[in-house]
């Protein structure tokens, strides 16, 4: 068990949920609804959720966890014979133990830059592809996924998305976005990205809770449900419909009342610019430096093993033989008094 005496920097999900999201649910507690999402708070979310993409027809649902939305959403818009083109880094090509695989999709990874993929790899992959004459007997590329933030923190420019959506749309197969920090992206100054945009732009996008105030959940929108017109047998088919589908419904009504969604990554990334101004003060090596709630540290190994005495972040990967790269998380609940903590034991 983790020592309760470190500072706990390890991920983005460590608290439980938004104490308005709590209130809400004790509120409601003793209510009886429909299940599987037919309820009213679920439908009251989804006009919410619809509204601010500027969507009025989309599809909206509601899923327990990332990873199973990925797999559901992916599975959805695929054929069997097809896979799914993402970054190396990509959260389904690494960190997801397979579980596109395990679907029966493979994970078809391109080379990327700080987590990016771009418009120009994606065509040289498709036409290469289709150039190929043995092609038939290959897994298709059958749709493309990013992840908005990226894994490292990176984020995707409104031109970029643009590019890749204008060459998906050439090749007749869906952009999907994994919007698992969603928050902390459209909390960024540097983020010119909006959730219309998404809407207007990608086939399919989620726009993540468990990550950003939720005590669980994500929500998934279709902006053309004729994308994945029974996605709601699908989902019950992935063990994703769940039955008290208001505890959901609940949780994303809370926040996109009030544009509390809007407003809450901006903690984490007030006190991740901290951080990483302190950082650089202190002449730490960055692994790269980006604008939203990750940042990763290049760590010779006696600091690191020191350092992880006293706080709790990410192993990420080795940079070679004698440094790690760690990875420091804040979230919508970061304190002052905690960022000050950790700035202490760096120096």
């Amino acid at each position: 068990m983790e020592s309760q005496t470190k500072l706990c920097f390890a991920s983005d999900y460590m608290e439980g949920a938004h104490p308005a999201i709590i209130e809400r649910l004790v509120q409601t507690n003793m209510e009886q609804t429909a299940g599987y999402g037919t309820d009213e708070y679920c439908e009251r979310a989804r006009t919410l959720i619809r509204n601010i993409c500027k969507s009025p027809k989309a599809a909206v649902h509601f899923l327990v966890g990332g990873t199973q939305t990925n797999a559901t959403v992916i599975d959805a818009l695929l054929h069997q014979y097809e896979g799914v083109i993402a970054a190396q880094t990509g959260h389904v090509a690494v960190h997801e133990a397979g579980a596109i695989e395990f679907g029966g999709h493979k994970v078809l990874p391109i080379v990327c830059d700080k987590g990016k993929i771009t418009a120009a790899a994606v065509t040289q992959y498709l036409q290469d592809f289709y150039a190929d004459g043995n092609y038939e007997h290959m897994v298709h590329p059958g749709m493309v996924y990013i992840s908005q933030p990226t894994e490292y923190g990176t984020l995707y420019s409104k031109q970029e998305i643009t590019a890749l959506s204008e060459v998906c749309r050439a090749y007749h197969i869906p952009l999907y976005v994994d919007g698992a920090r969603l928050a902390y992206a459209l909390a960024c100054k540097e983020n010119d990205v909006t959730l219309a945009d998404l809407a207007a732009l990608c086939d399919a996008f989620y726009i993540g809770g468990t990550k950003c105030g939720a005590l669980f959940g994500e929500a998934v929108v279709i902006p053309d449900p004729q994308r994945s017109p029974h996605f709601f047998t699908i989902m019950k088919q992935h063990g994703a419909l769940l039955a008290k589908g208001r505890l959901l419904g609940i949780q994303f009504e809370t926040l996109f009342t009030d544009d509390l969604y809007l407003r809450i990554g901006e903690t984490a990334i007030h006190a991740a610019d901290t951080i990483r101004a302190f950082l650089t003060e202190h002449g730490y090596e960055q692994y790269f430096v980006a604008p939203t709630n990750q940042i990763f540290i290049v760590l010779d190994n006696t600091r690191y093993a020191e350092l992880s005495q006293k706080i709790s972040f990410s192993f990420w990967e080795k940079k070679d033989d004698a440094h790690t790269v760690v990875r420091i998380a804040t979230d919508w609940a970061t304190t002052d008094e905690n960022v000050e903590k950790l700035l202490k034991a760096l120096a």
